[in-house]
């Protein structure tokens, strides 16, 4: 019997909606954790260093996952070279968001960042060939405008950190829809295992040419973007396991109050108003698109089986 305001879906997935958006919350706490572990270290290490300790914990924490659910027959894949172009997307994605964090406040960073569901919206049209109507389409210019707002039409906003912050929310989009696909075929460890080994491997050969010992602080700091970073990773797959994506998709939004308050607090940094009102600007627009989204296939739904291996992607 299923606790209280906890039901069972036919796809095996848990509804219980509270369960989900807490989880949700605590997954972007996380990962905003992480971002500011990020940007302390950019600040004397190597990308490749800080990558690698970042994306320790990520293959053990596949090869749990793939132990719960069904064994390591989980992380089996016909699909390497799918799996090489998704780990090169992410780091790629990864090498912007870094450079950007390491030169722009990380609230800045964060509110540019928001701008990948606009790129998607637009993407998914060429790459998965799906409709967008005119209000889709009036949304994501009203929400590039937001971008606009954040970069200053005067260009006084605009540099090359700027243009980092924009790229990785470009090549986050392109790495989704690979994944997207994917999905049809692997399972959520599979995801996580492949992208995080590849990462792992390309960062401890990068590594052996900037390779710096940590000492006090740093140290701590290192261990932090690993914990935080498998951490979030594990909270969002068991919020997704509760709740449906239109409900904990907006949650991700609130990462730019955290961005704020660790910005505040460790690098006396606040948003000027233009970033705010344009992250407002891009929430809101990128709100009505998922809206859409989700009224157009709820409308469109029938019965049909589960995707084999569907789950919460590794981001």
């Amino acid at each position: 019997m299923s606790a209280p305001g906890k039901t069972i879906g036919h796809d095996g997935l848990a509804n219980a909606p509270l369960r989900g958006v807490l989880l949700m919350v605590a997954t972007v706490a996380a990962f905003s954790a992480q971002d500011a572990s990020l940007k302390w270290l950019s600040a004397g290490f190597g990308f490749w260093q800080i990558m690698f300790f970042g994306r320790s914990l990520a293959v053990p924490l596949a090869l749990a996952l793939a132990s719960r659910s069904g064994g390591l027959r989980q992380i089996k894949t016909r699909r390497p070279w799918a799996h090489a172009l998704r780990a090169t997307l992410m780091i790629v994605t990864m090498l912007c968001f870094v450079y950007a964090l390491k030169h722009l406040p990380i609230a800045d960073t964060i509110a540019i960042g928001f701008a990948a569901p606009l790129f998607m919206t637009t993407l998914s049209v060429f790459f998965l060939k799906e409709k967008v109507g005119p209000r889709r389409w009036a949304a994501v210019l009203i929400g590039f405008g937001g971008v606009t707002v954040i970069l200053q039409p005067s260009g006084a906003g605009f540099g090359w950190a700027a243009l980092s912050a924009l790229s990785s929310a470009l090549t986050y989009a392109l790495l989704f829809i690979a994944s997207r696909k994917l999905t049809a075929t692997e399972s959520g460890p599979c995801l996580i295992f492949w992208n995080s080994f590849a990462m792992l491997v390309c960062a401890g050969i990068g590594m052996m040419w900037d390779f710096r010992i940590p000492q006090g602080i740093d140290i701590w700091v290192f261990v932090a973007t690993a914990v935080f970073g498998a951490l979030g990773q594990l909270l969002m797959t068991e919020a997704f396991r509760y709740g449906e994506v239109s409900l904990l998709a907006p949650i991700e939004y609130s990462a730019l109050i955290w961005a704020t308050l660790f910005g505040w607090l460790l690098w006396n940094e606040l948003p000027s108003f233009t970033v705010v009102a344009g992250a407002a600007i891009i929430i809101a627009s990128s709100a009505y698109i998922l809206h859409r989204e989700t009224r157009v296939k709820k409308v469109k739904a029938v019965p049909s089986l589960p995707v084999a291996g569907a789950g919460p992607i590794d981001t």
